[in-house]
């Protein structure tokens, strides 16, 4: 054609250019492709419908009706002022009884029997259409008018947008679930992003897959076979280079069963301290000193040995490494071992031993040295029990990594749940077995990973999560109030002489309440003095000098010499020494000491206790109740964080808790508690995708014996 875009005869075809990228065939048009444009973090990459979040914030109607095996009249529809009349005049359980009459919807009958259009006005409301409301408020006036109704769920969605009420929006909360959007189904990136491939993947793919399949990738795309031409491959070079050694870091300390889209919120401390260890890795700097809180926690046994080859690989550049740590492995590969002790809190804070771990082991009073050489250790037990014959039963337990599994939990034993990091051990006792149990047992709102059923819950009537979160989250809080010891010392105040002649009742003693307490302070003991850009700064009260009660109420005195404030402030082992001859506080004070905790004080407040510290509060309070034998324990992990002799403690404590009668599930990698379980169910046999199976399941002895049982190895030299 002629530069007019016409023949020489006036006729031809018009050529249309485009200075964007454009799809010849169907028009369509995308922007420049840059990184922001795989960024579900920018407006140029995420989806426009959920803003790149990937799932929106839905009312469950599984959740609002948990049970339709009940009537509306029963109080079918969970959320409270639905759910009957229980308050009168109460408007929202006032407008369903109208809207069921209206359309002839039985009230009485069971939630499952109502056909699907009658459950959609009950759920979702009549749209536009009105229909006849009466009304009668609490003071016995009449209303009548026409009104749409508008349903339990758009209702609560409507709520829950519009309030300004913390505690309306969580309690709305608790029926609500995150459903995928329906735009993206949940890839948080819009079409424009998505439709970008390399070797046909998109970025969605290569994020979802763990980080070892990553890896592989990434090498097929840089190796010989790649599919990219010799000039992709060169513009390529230096990015593909760069992801290799990033995911090669993480494959080293022990994450190659994680996927690369995982969230962050979703990660154990140890493995999101272990990133941060890669990306330290891979900056490669020099002089730097390095600290690591525990970084073994959540590592099998078999992933250390890369965990201590990392933390070696930091010292070769010329960086040094300073590692907290309770894990045999680790102390022996040291350079250098700094012992502390003898005991914890007031009884610690001593350099005992200090040199090569081979000084450490041949030291006399290194309680470290003692458990590394052998001098110490915990006993196998001569027999394993034989429980009471009862079992619970997962079916097809198919959630995350797992392959439909069938998992057998002998009851009236100690179990153990063992595997290599991402196996699939939370995924089954957390996810799936705690969530239902609760749900079922507890009427607790959880929901439970996907499974097909589970055989015998008929012989628990309880089961209760021993974790390492704080007892209560504010200085109130303290192990005294939590375990019920302090109301018993409230009481032997109120009955001391002094208490009579005053008047003076169980009460006075709290500091959680007007009358005994310091006012100035509201007895909390310090005064917040807000810093406005800072953080807030606690200064002790200057009128009880932190001490949390007024003077009258500090003049009584416990055996002429300890006020209420005193006995907060004693340690547990001081304590037993005290009440000895009080039998209610003597029990409790004495199950804290047998947790290992007589160096804490009874009122020490909660937000300064360990993780470690908490769960054994708690263990403490689960001992003093009387057993019934029809209650599991479920504990994650619970050796984090304590020492090999803390270790042994605690075995001590789990063993009484079985010895009641009941139940306790762990999952472990110690292994030291592994090796005195009654049962041990093995998953495995790697992390992530390659995971998710039964390995082995029998006593330690059974495990041992299983050639593809990673734990049953390390077991065996362990146990030699």
């Amino acid at each position: 054609p002629s530069p007019s875009g016409r023949g020489a005869g006036g006729e031809g075809e018009d050529l249309h250019f485009s200075e964007h990228l454009a799809c010849p065939e169907h028009g369509t048009t995308i922007p420049e492709v840059e990184p922001r444009t795989f960024s579900f973090n920018t407006p140029q990459g995420a989806c426009p419908d959920c803003q790149g979040l990937g799932s929106k914030l839905e009312i469950d109607p599984d959740r609002i009706i948990p049970d339709r095996d009940l009537s509306l009249d029963e109080g079918a529809i969970a959320s409270m002022e639905w759910s009957g009349p229980k308050v009168e005049g109460g408007y929202y359980w006032q407008s369903l009884v109208n809207a069921c009459k209206t359309f002839k919807i039985d009230m009485n009958k069971p939630v499952r029997e109502l056909t699907k259009e009658q459950l959609d006005i009950i759920l979702y409301g009549t749209g536009d259409r009105q229909i006849q409301m009466t009304y009668q408020s609490a003071g016995g006036n009449e209303f009548k008018f026409s009104r749409a109704f508008e349903g339990v769920i758009t209702n609560l969605e409507r709520r829950y947008r519009e309030t300004n009420s913390d505690y309306i929006r969580e309690k709305i909360a608790e029926f609500m679930s995150d459903r995928p959007c329906p735009s993206c189904q949940g890839k948080r990136l819009n079409p424009a992003a998505l439709a970008v491939t390399v070797d046909g993947v998109n970025i969605v793919e290569a994020n979802s897959w763990h980080v070892l399949k990553t890896l592989e990738w990434i090498k097929k795309l840089s190796g010989k076979n790649s599919p990219l031409s010799a000039k992709q491959k060169k513009i390529a070079e230096r990015v593909l280079k760069e992801i290799h050694e990033r995911l090669t870091f993480l494959v080293n300390v022990g994450l190659e069963y994680l996927t690369l889209n995982r969230s962050a919120t979703t990660l154990s401390g140890g493995e999101a301290q272990r990133i941060r260890l890669a990306t330290q890795v891979g900056s490669r700097l020099v002089g730097v000193l390095y600290v690591l809180d525990e970084p073994s926690i959540g590592l099998h046994p078999r992933d250390n040995a890369r965990l201590l080859e990392t933390l070696k690989g930091l010292r070769d550049l010329g960086n040094t490494v300073l590692v907290v740590e309770h894990d045999d492995e680790t102390i022996r590969e040291a350079d250098w071992v700094v012992d502390l002790g003898p005991g914890a809190g007031e009884h610690g804070g001593q350099v005992i031993a200090e040199g090569t771990p081979k000084q450490i082991l041949a030291h006399p009073k290194s309680l470290t040295g003692q458990y590394l050489s052998g001098r110490k250790q915990v006993p196998v037990p001569k027999k394993r029990r034989e429980g009471n014959g009862k079992s619970l039963k997962i079916v097809g337990a198919s959630a995350n990594n797992l392959k439909r599994i069938d998992v057998s939990i002998p009851l009236g034993k100690l179990v153990c749940i063992t595997g290599v990091s991402g196996s699939g051990k939370s995924t089954l006792m957390s996810d799936i077995l705690y969530n239902a149990l609760a749900a079922k047992l507890m009427g607790a709102r959880t929901q439970a990973g996907e499974h097909e059923r589970i055989e015998g819950v008929e012989h628990l009537d309880k089961i209760i999560n021993i974790d390492q979160s704080p007892i209560g989250r504010t200085p109130r809080s303290n192990p005294g109030t939590y375990t019920g010891l302090f109301d018993e010392i409230r009481k032997l105040f109120a009955e001391l002489p002094e208490s009579k002649v005053r008047g003076y009742k169980p009460g006075r003693f709290s500091f959680n309440v007007h009358g005994g307490r310091c006012e100035a302070c509201q007895g909390q003991g310090e005064l917040r003095i807000e810093m406005q850009f800072l953080p807030d700064v606690y200064v002790p009260c200057d009128v009880c000098h932190g001490k949390r009660f007024n003077r009258e109420t500090l003049q009584v005195l416990f055996r002429d010499k300890y006020s209420i404030a005193d006995v907060l402030d004693m340690t547990v082992d001081h304590a037993l020494e005290e009440f000895e001859n009080y039998p209610p506080m003597k029990n409790k004070v004495k199950l804290l000491q047998e947790v290992g905790l007589g160096y804490i004080r009874i009122g020490q407040p909660a937000t300064t206790l360990s993780g470690g510290e908490a769960q054994r509060v708690k263990l403490s309070k689960e001992l003093s109740r009387r057993a019934t034998g029809r209650t599991l324990y479920v504990l994650d992990e619970p050796s984090v964080g304590l020492h090999a002799a803390d270790v042994h403690k605690l075995i001590e404590v789990l063993q009484r808790l079985v010895d009641a009668g009941n139940s306790v599930l762990i999952i472990e990698h110690n292994l030291d508690i592994i090796k005195v379980a009654d049962w041990i169910i093995d998953l495995g046999p790697e992390g992530g995708d390659r995971g998710g199976k039964l390995v082995a399941e029998g006593t330690p002895e059974q495990v041992m014996k299983v050639k593809g049982s990673y734990t049953g190895q390390y077991l065996r030299e362990h146990v030699k």
